[in-house]
């Protein structure tokens, strides 16, 4: 750990929170001297006290311990390039247009790699009035279930959340876009053009 680039790190944030040292230092109960010392990269806050100063920063305790917050290049939201995440865990889904760490459950997640669709795991799409209605066949018991759905066209997603014993279909307003992504709980991402 580099006590100076963890201090300025440090300093920055708490800039750019409106914090003095000594707010800073009552919010995780330590002297406004151990700030101080910090910021001039004099020491490095103790292991103890890195949850309590991620909390108030609002930065990963990774990202204290490295000294920096590099930036993501700008992609301008591009849809072309969304992500999908899953966590293992809760089942909770995340997305991202962008180079992301994301993660849940206190574990890493990396992006979802989409099949196409095969047998197994496909979609039927056909126009109903001003909507694409979508059906599937895909088994949808509490162990083996479609999870979401999302249409992704232009500048935006639309994503539908599905559940075990539902019925096999969905409905979107009709845009023209791309891509149908659909989530299998035990074989992973898929996609349907």
């Amino acid at each position: 750990m580099d006590c100076n680039k963890v201090g300025k790190l440090i300093f920055g944030l708490r800039k750019e929170k409106g914090m003095t040292q000594k707010q800073l230092a009552e919010a995780i109960n330590i002297s406004d001297k151990a700030i101080s010392k910090w910021e001039r990269g004099l020491g490095c806050p103790d292991v103890s006290l890195l949850q309590e100063l991620s909390e108030v920063l609002g930065v990963n305790i990774e990202k204290i311990l490295l000294g920096n917050l590099e930036p993501n290049d700008t992609d301008g939201g591009n849809m072309r390039r969304i992500k999908f995440y899953v966590c293992p865990n809760c089942e909770n889904m995340l997305t991202a247009t962008g180079e992301a760490q994301v993660s849940c459950c206190g574990r890493k997640l990396v992006p979802l790699i989409p099949k196409p669709a095969d047998d197994i795991h496909k979609i039927a799409v056909e126009e109903v009035e001003d909507d694409f209605y979508v059906t599937f066949r895909h088994e949808m018991s509490k162990k083996h279930y479609l999870s979401f759905m999302a249409y992704v066209f232009g500048d935006r997603v639309l994503l539908i959340k599905l559940y075990p014993e539902q019925s096999g279909e969905v409905r979107f307003p009709k845009m023209y876009g791309k891509k149908i992504y659909f989530y299998c709980s035990q074989h992973g991402l898929w996609v349907s053009e």
